[in-house]
């Protein structure tokens, strides 16, 4: 009789489920494990039921992955920034050494500190190892923060270079005139700072040139002016000399001594008579093409560093909403 009243069809709590796998039951296939029966239900679930939650049809999608590119990306400016840090580090710690062993921090000579040479290469130093060792850490730790403010800065230091680059050209005149200012001041304090010393000697022996426009110049140093009481009063120093060497092995470091009393035709024979402002003109003319490649090269570079770190943060995005998914 119970097999005839409509309480068959109600499910009780108690009772079987209808969807059991039975022998009894062709409809229903038979599933080996577990395992294939969820790989079933999970593939009919996306068509029968739409109202589901896009988080687990999310899951669903594959999971993204690190490919070979980005881990060759990734290593890549890891290994190239930890070159420039401690190429930095090496360019900071000169410039401590230098400011160190000259007393540049002593209290008579603090006041000039800003005019040291050796400041321009602990800021230089300064700069390049913190915007190496934030890409560096960057890529290697994963850190989006880190690798968005080396982005920027690499960014800001193009557009500053190819804002100066503009300012360059369109102001030749102007830096002309500030080149023998600086040229001028570096005479005028040619006994008293090492470093301004060296450069100088630099610049006139190897593009054998001597003063800012003409020998004469270095009347505006007290040691080489010739109402000075010592031996170099209206000389030169010897980097000035045509033949500064005796002989071919001995520096005569007196060789310049007189030359400003000479006349430009005695005084040819014994030193040069052009300024280095026009051997540095000839220097850049001669060297244009070598000046350029290298300008493109480092503004190269910099714009493959922005590109880089911009794939290396779109793959850590990516990856890490998977990783939230």
């Amino acid at each position: 009789m119970r097999n005839y009243l409509p309480f068959k069809k109600i499910s009780w709590p108690w009772s079987k489920s209808d969807t059991e796998q039975n022998e009894r039951s062709p409809l229903i296939p038979k599933v080996e494990s577990t395992k294939e029966l969820d790989q079933v239900t999970s593939e009919s679930q996306p068509e029968t039921n739409h109202g589901a939650d896009p988080r687990s049809a999310a899951k669903l999608q594959p999971y993204y992955q690190y490919s070979w590119m980005d881990y060759f990306l990734k290593y890549f400016l890891f290994l190239c920034n930890l070159l420039f840090t401690v190429l930095g580090l090496v360019v900071l710690g000169l410039g401590f050494w230098g400011l160190i062993s000259k007393e540049s921090f002593a209290q008579e000579k603090i006041g000039n500190i800003g005019t040291d040479p050796m400041l321009a290469l602990v800021s230089l130093g300064f700069l390049l190892t913190l915007l190496c060792l934030s890409g560096c850490v960057g890529a290697i730790r994963e850190n989006c923060f880190l690798l968005k403010a080396f982005s920027f800065a690499v960014l800001a230091l193009i557009s500053v270079q190819v804002l100066i680059a503009i300012l360059a050209y369109g102001m030749q005149d102007q830096i002309g005139g500030y080149l023998r200012s600086g040229m001028l001041a570096a005479m005028a304090r040619y006994q008293d700072d090492l470093d301004l010393r060296f450069i100088a000697d630099e610049i006139q022996s190897n593009l054998q040139c001597c003063g800012a426009d003409t020998y004469r110049d270095w009347e505006i140093n007290i040691y080489y002016n010739c109402s000075a009481p010592g031996v170099l009063a209206c000389g030169v120093p010897a980097t000035c000399c045509v033949d500064p060497l005796e002989n071919g092995t001995v520096w005569n470091s007196q060789c310049g001594v007189g030359a400003q009393l000479l006349d430009e035709f005695t005084a040819q024979s014994v030193v040069f008579l052009g300024g280095c402002l026009g051997g540095i003109s000839r220097w850049i003319e001669q060297h244009e093409a070598l000046i350029g490649t290298a300008a493109v090269v480092v503004l190269g570079v910099q714009i493959v560093a922005v590109f880089i770190s911009t794939r290396l943060l779109e793959s850590i995005r990516w990856h890490k909403v998977d990783n939230a998914m």
